[in-house]
């Protein structure tokens, strides 16, 4: 049980890095959010979660 919670914890990460790294944050904020979610595995992604770097909604055309 704890592999499968460890394999989910990974993938959440690993989205969540992908995702800092493809926001609009400043290169110094991109480093951070992954360094905390890196350091704080499960902490880091579900603070990215609630405070992390929205993405900004499309111009309506």
């Amino acid at each position: 049980m704890e592999f499968i919670f460890g394999i989910l914890v990974l993938i959440a990460d690993i989205w969540a890095i992908v995702n800092v790294i493809g926001s609009g944050a400043s290169t110094g904020g991109k480093v951070l959010w992954v360094l905390l979610i890196l350091l704080l595995p499960l902490i880091g992604f579900l603070i990215w979660l609630v405070a992390g770097p929205r993405r900004t909604a499309a111009p309506a055309v």
